[in-house]
């Protein structure tokens, strides 16, 4: 299997299996003399873990991370992060009966299609475990990042499960860990609750939307048509698990607008240009403005679920198929953590491109 690699200067390459003894990835073009442990990794792991509540998966692994490589006496060297997760709560027996079959929704049959075998365990290389590892490699760009651009802050939470979405005059970021859901809407934390313990009992699952917002990004970052920051952005949240749409500021309501309510208008303040709204996600011709960098994306439904659901096996026979184990009734719950790490990675990554080709140096304004 190729392409487990993302990044151009900032690079992270991810490993390993859901049901396989260890998980983890490299990361490479961390710059050197950067203060980095495994405590500083480890809270971030903490968001994703899965077993936290009734909500999510009741697999239990700790995701403690271990850094094999790159750091030495606490502080980055410059050369290759290896970091490693170890699988402990694995339950293979449960995945027997679709070693022949292919469930519906999963990418069984494709990885069967391509590969001609697969690892049938959890999913594999195509479980959502994979994204412990890309939350470590967010972690360690958040620590570059913390160090290079100290005011820049990350922050993901849910705005839609299913067909419930927040109310945006009631969101307030302090709710964002005080419920499971990372929702900055307490009413709507506590609709979702109902609603998807009802979706649980049932044996069904839901979609969910997730917001990514990066405050404090430097006007600059990106380059035009093939090095766009929205383009790399939306590259790294679609090659998440489960994910199905991608969308910068407005993004598909963009369409409904004119180019009067669209064009975010600009004045000059006492530190330079000022925007007067941010349609735009903070980003224009690929390049960042200076403004919050707005992502979303769609998460689809689990696909394993205990309702039996149509499909065939590797002999071409049709069949019913259950889908047994513990998974997540809304997998977008979990996505949260996810798409901080790849927003933080993608951030870093073009930071460090700028700072290679400019120097960091702007044009003039005023």
């Amino acid at each position: 299997m190729s392409f487990n690699t993302f990044g151009h200067i900032f690079r992270v390459t991810t490993w390993g299996e859901s049901h396989g003894p260890a998980l983890g990835c490299t990361v490479d073009g961390v710059p050197p003399g950067v203060a980095l442990t495994e405590a500083d990794i480890q809270p971030w792991m903490d968001k994703r873990k899965p077993g936290q509540n009734k909500f999510t998966t009741q697999r239990k692994e700790p995701d403690e991370v271990r850094i094999l490589s790159g750091v030495f006496e606490g502080v980055t060297t410059g050369t290759p992060i290896q970091l490693m997760i170890e699988n402990t709560d694995q339950r293979s027996k449960d995945y027997g009966e679709i070693a022949q079959a292919f469930r519906p929704g999963h990418a069984d049959i494709t990885y069967h299609q391509k590969y001609g075998v697969r690892d049938y365990r959890g999913g594999g290389r195509s479980s959502a475990r994979e994204t412990a590892a890309r939350v470590a490699a967010g972690a360690v760009a958040r620590a570059v990042l913390a160090r290079l651009v100290p005011g820049l802050r990350i922050t993901g939470y849910m705005v839609q499960m299913g067909v419930k979405g927040i109310d945006r005059a009631r969101i307030d970021l302090a709710e964002v860990e005080r419920n499971p859901f990372w929702c900055p809407d307490p009413i709507a934390a506590g609709e979702w609750a109902a609603y998807l313990d009802e979706l649980r009992l049932s044996h069904n699952s839901v979609g969910a939307v997730i917001e990514v917002v990066a405050d404090g990004v430097p006007a600059g970052l990106g380059a035009p048509l093939y090095g766009k920051l929205d383009s790399d952005l939306a590259a790294a949240m679609m090659s998440i698990n489960a994910v199905k749409g991608v969308e910068i500021g407005d993004g598909m309501a963009s369409a409904a607008l004119t180019g009067v309510e669209n064009a975010d208008e600009i004045r000059m303040g006492a530190a330079g240009p000022e925007f007067l709204s941010n349609h735009a996600g903070g980003i224009l011709g690929g390049i960042s403005t200076g403004q919050p960098v707005v992502c979303r994306f769609a998460v689809k439904p689990t696909s394993s679920i205990l309702t039996p659901r149509r499909t065939v096996n590797v002999k071409g026979e049709e069949i019913d198929l259950i889908t047994k184990g513990r998974h997540d009734p809304c997998v977008g719950i979990r996505a949260v953590p996810v798409g901080e790490a790849m927003m933080a990675c993608v951030i870093l990554d073009h930071l460090l491109l700028d700072r290679g080709q400019t120097g960091g140096v702007r044009g003039a304004i005023g």
